[in-house]
């Protein structure tokens, strides 16, 4: 391409000089930065490009939000009619690192546990387009409902000799010093109770020698790739072992999860379609997000799937007798399309039967604190 190619209305008042070469580059470049344009390879030029694409394409993503109400099977829901049904809404993070046992921080308050916007809802007003970061499901009470709650006990063993060790090395570390304290007096004082407790445990001074002796040499036998226990010396040289002291002790709370199974039997082309669009709204909601983090970071990140809020309901109220759920991560999903085991489809390609499991994780451990406020004072509780 030549200077001459090239027209703007800054050519007249660019002077080319006697080295065109290099002027007409200085040129080019005022042309582009005049006019907006963005001068480089083409490979530059198609990095940009893909950069500014990807970043659309993830700010559009982001900003999704279609809400509506899907349900199988069709028929209208009445005041006597008992479902289960299973709010979608974006997760919310906490915030700082730490929250208060039976706190509501990691709560989404989008359809909170009082919303009966689901209760009676025409089929002619159910969604025909799948859920995007909100909405609810309605489905009926599977066959087999449980709950489960756990609490995590750990046994514990704590020897008479490791127990003085440990009373001793408190003592010891529990020493003052200034204010008139004698910090040896003290140290003599822990020494003494050690021994007078390992006299009072063993029995005689033969006994805890021989004891002591025995835990001596088992960490010596360490040294060489040994594995023995004093217990282990005693029983082999004594016939005895030194009582474990053994307890059940409190290890910390467990996390609930719920398992259910649906079948579906679509009878007609709108159930069909509110099925196909169920399967589809728990993919997708329970999928990675791929937008990037909270603070608009890169492809590097993903966020967190979506919370479903589940809940046991009669009509347009809470059931006055079923469990009560926290908010719960979609772990696992598994179709089967062939219900009867045997490949059978209508005339548009639904299946004629369908299985759909579902596995729920709750986000919090149950505290007894979650009983005395909503919704765990309803029915059961948790």
């Amino acid at each position: 391409m030549g200077a001459e190619q090239i027209t703007s209305s800054n050519d007249a008042d660019f002077d080319y000089g006697p080295d065109v070469d290099s002027n007409f580059n200085a040129f080019q470049d005022n042309f582009f930065a005049t006019n907006g344009y963005y001068k480089g390879s083409a490979e530059d030029i198609a990095a940009e490009a893909a950069a500014r694409q990807n970043k659309a394409r993830l700010s559009n993503y982001a900003k999704k939000r279609r809400g509506g109400v899907l349900r199988y099977p069709l028929e209208a829901l009445t005041e006597h009619t008992d479902y289960l049904q299973i709010d979608i809404e974006k997760y919310a993070a906490l915030g700082n690192y730490i929250s208060e046992p039976g706190s509501n921080q990691r709560y989404v308050r989008g359809n909170y546990f009082g919303s009966d916007r689901a209760g009676r809802r025409s089929s002619n007003r159910l969604s025909k387009k799948p859920l995007i970061n909100a909405g609810t499901i309605l489905l009926p009470i599977p066959a087999n409902i449980q709950d489960s709650n756990n609490v995590q006990y750990d046994t514990s063993t704590l020897n008479g000799l490791a127990a003085t060790g440990v009373k001793a090395a408190e003592d010891v570390m529990n020493i003052q010093f200034g204010q008139g304290q004698n910090p040896f007096e003290q140290l003599s004082n822990a020494v003494g109770e050690a021994k007078t407790s390992i006299t009072k445990g063993t029995g005689t001074n033969a006994a805890a020698t021989n004891a002591i002796t025995k835990f001596l040499a088992s960490k010596a036998i360490g040294i060489f790739g040994g594995n023995v226990t004093a217990s282990q010396l005693l029983a082999r040289g004594n016939g005895e072992i030194l009582n474990p002291n053994m307890e059940l002790l409190f290890g910390g709370p467990t996390i609930r999860n719920f398992r259910f199974q649906f079948k579906f039997t679509p009878r007609n082309e709108k159930e069909a379609e509110q099925v196909k669009l169920i399967i589809r709204a728990f993919k997708r909601n329970m999928a990675p997000q791929a937008q990037g983090g909270t603070l608009n970071s890169g492809n590097f990140f993903l966020k967190t799937p979506n919370v479903f809020s589940l809940r046991y309901r009669t009509g347009r109220k809470n059931h006055p007798f079923l469990n009560r759920f926290k908010q719960c991560f979609l772990s696992d999903m598994q179709t089967t399309y062939t219900g009867e085991s045997v490949y059978s489809t209508y005339d548009d390609g639904t299946p004629v039967s369908m299985i759909l499991d579902l596995s729920f994780k709750e986000l919090q451990p149950i505290y007894d604190i979650d009983y005395d406020s909503k919704p765990g004072t309803e029915a059961v509780g948790y």
